[in-house]
């Protein structure tokens, strides 16, 4: 099965892209490398495939924007999760 929905311009395209309170992930299919910056980096969602979808790896950052998640799993960024920073100042000599 196959969702289509048509659009005339570029920024229709992108606004019906972003109308979701979800933003787990997105793929656009472009030749033209300046289309793939300019849209890529106004799609609201975690990972943006180009030309391919749902690639990955263990290095990269994975989650979502909106109602698809906060933080990321994967790569190291992941083990702000996990972990709480905490800072000691101590005075050894009077």
């Amino acid at each position: 099965m196959l969702c289509v929905i048509p659009f005339k311009t570029e920024q229709e395209a992108i606004e019906i892209a972003n109308d979701s309170k979800y933003g787990l992930g997105a793929a656009l299919w472009s030749d033209n490398i300046n289309r793939v910056h300019r849209v890529a980096k106004q799609l609201e969602a975690g990972s943006v495939w180009v030309n391919n979808y749902n690639e990955g790896d263990m290095t990269v950052p994975f989650g979502g924007f909106k109602m698809s998640g906060n933080g990321r799993d994967k790569s190291i960024h992941a083990i702000e999760k996990f972990t709480e920073t905490k800072t000691t100042w101590i005075r050894l000599q009077p």
